[in-house]
């Protein structure tokens, strides 16, 4: 029976005398009253429903799952008993628990995620460590840049004529191995021989300095900020790098919803980690969420749970951290009778506190963590958006080098036919057959088109 507002309604909480981890933050014992999450939810409900209600706590210590006997257990039972108007607690909504209950909107969104220690995260990122200031774009994109400036700088010590006096009899000092030996030295700060001669040259150097030295500023600055903040990316980002490693067990809470969500699962992965749980069940799985932080504090362990859950632990212990991959995504729903008129009452509500803002707030306080403040801000590898201008100043002063090289080399050729009395293109092509050491045989084709 359903009552009419302003009476009051029988409340369950999850929460065993004294009160378990599994409870913690949603209701708590603090003496003779009861505190959490939860009841600062119902408090919230209560006064925007107006209605007024009398907490207990559930017999059993039980979410509700079906006995043996096919009969409901904790909550989920009490409240097909009626012996409770309404169940405020971390209940994950299920097709079968919603089969002879009601949920309202889920209060909290939840899913299955990894939980690591920091320490044990961090093992085998320490090796190629120091390539981790820049992502794998960025280093590519540096690479690319350095091949294509040595590239410019040789075709530039080629072309312009003030890099050597007789192209016919004199060898050019700009090799590509020599270019190529060039642009190393400027990466490393230290310099290399020979040095350009010709403006052209000079401005592709001049650019390449610029670019090194603010290349090598950026990944100083982000080499030491991983360094202070410990922030090493983690080798175990998803569930599929947990199954393929094999330095770090994982298991999870023995007879959880969790396993059974990898039981059932046909994701070839999710079936790779219910063969290695249900093989291992001996030696991986867990009782509880407090042994399973213990074993990942204390051993190379991953424990598999909820993350929210995980969340809470990681804000609590400031050397854990959850990866960021989360699959199997819940809700926690309230739970009342089939059909009783006050899920819909109270999904608008709690819809109402979720567009306010007060959801969020509440999740703040009672989530709430000093780790994040003990370092500096959260760190990640620099992407190419941040040096794009970068980038940008070094192709546009390559273009620059080349086309300066370029106008040298015409003005001289130029200069040549007039005095030789010649054509301006055959002068032109046998300039460059010479300082390219390319047949002039080769460009006669090439000039019989001029």
């Amino acid at each position: 029976m359903v009552r009419p507002l302003g009476q009051r309604l029988s409340v369950y909480c999850v929460c065993t005398a004294p009160c378990t981890m599994g409870s913690y933050p949603y209701a708590m014992a603090r003496g003779t009253e009861l505190e959490g999450y939860c009841l600062d939810l119902l408090d919230a409900l209560a006064k925007m429903l107006h209605f007024n209600y009398k907490v207990t706590v559930v017999k059993d210590g039980r979410y509700g799952v079906v006995s043996s006997g096919g009969n409901w257990t904790g909550m989920v039972g009490e409240i097909i008993r009626q012996e409770a108007d309404l169940a405020v607690a971390p209940l994950t909504i299920t097709s079968a628990r919603d089969e002879v209950i009601s949920f309202t909107m889920p209060f909290l969104a939840t899913g299955i995620g990894i939980l690591l220690r920091k320490e044990t995260a961090s093992q085998g990122a320490s090796l190629f460590g120091f390539l981790a200031p820049f992502s794998k774009e960025t280093w590519t994109g540096v690479m690319v840049a350095y091949l294509l400036t040595c590239l410019c700088l040789f075709l530039a010590a080629r072309l312009s004529p003030c890099e050597w006096k007789e192209p016919k009899s004199e060898e050019n000092h700009f090799t590509f191995l020599n270019s190529l030996w060039f642009g190393a030295g400027a990466l490393t700060l230290q310099g290399a021989a020979p040095h350009p001669k010709a403006l052209s040259g000079r401005i592709i150097a001049a650019i390449w300095w610029l670019f090194t030295i603010s290349l090598l500023a950026a990944y100083t600055a982000n080499f030491t900020a991983l360094l202070r903040s410990g922030n090493e990316p983690l080798p175990i980002q998803t569930f599929e790098d947990l199954v393929k490693q094999r330095e770090i067990e994982f298991g999870t809470v023995e007879g959880s919803s969790t396993f059974q969500f990898f039981k059932n699962s046909r994701n070839p992965v999710h079936q790779m980690i219910y063969e290695y749980l249900d093989k291992r069940r001996d030696h991986v799985l867990v009782k509880n969420y407090h042994e399973a932080v213990q074993r990942v504090l204390e051993s190379n362990y991953a424990f598999i749970g909820e993350s929210i859950s995980q969340d809470l632990l990681a804000a609590r212990h400031c050397n854990l951290i959850r990866a960021p991959e989360v699959v199997g995504a819940r809700g926690y729903g309230i739970a009342t009778a089939k059909g009783s008129p006050w899920a819909n009452k109270l999904s608008l509500a709690v819809l109402k506190l979720g567009e306010s803002g007060n959801l969020d707030y509440l999740r703040n306080k009672w989530w709430e963590t000093t780790c994040f403040h003990k370092g500096p801000d959260t760190w990640s590898p620099l992407k190419p958006q941040a040096m794009g201008g970068l980038f940008l100043v070094l192709a546009i002063g390559l273009a620059l080098g080349v086309t300066v090289a370029l106008v040298e080399l015409s003005n001289r050729s130029r200069h040549a036919a007039e005095r030789e009395k010649k054509s301006c293109c055959s002068v032109l092509i046998e300039e460059m057959s010479h300082r390219f050491r390319i047949k002039e045989e080769a460009l006669w084709g090439v000039e019989s088109q001029y």
